[in-house]
């Protein structure tokens, strides 16, 4: 099979669900952010995001902006590396299993 040629829609993109490799709700997307310049994709602007993940780091915020670097899939989902799971507090990851 050819790969397909046109690419998907940037904007297809908003209102996707946004999960990390091991299942962890992330948020959902609201916006892309761009660099016109080089004509791509940079980060995902979230909203509705999984406050034990982002809330020592958010505060009063609705949203944040993860690189997209980190996505790891797009489908009827996003995936993301689980690298955004160490967001948590410091204290929460560091206490004994």
């Amino acid at each position: 099979m050819e790969p397909e040629s046109v690419p998907q829609e940037i904007t297809a993109l908003v209102g996707r669900e946004v999960y990390s490799n091991n299942g962890v709700f992330v948020g959902e997307v609201e916006d892309i952010q761009l660099d016109v310049d080089q004509e791509l994709v940079t980060g995902l602007a979230l909203g509705e995001v999984n406050r034990d993940l982002f809330d020592a780091r958010v505060g009063e915020s609705n949203g944040v902006i993860i690189p997209y670097r980190w996505v790891r899939a797009v489908g009827d989902i996003v995936l993301v590396n689980e690298v955004v799971e160490r967001l948590r507090q410091p204290d929460e990851e560091e206490a004994p299993a």
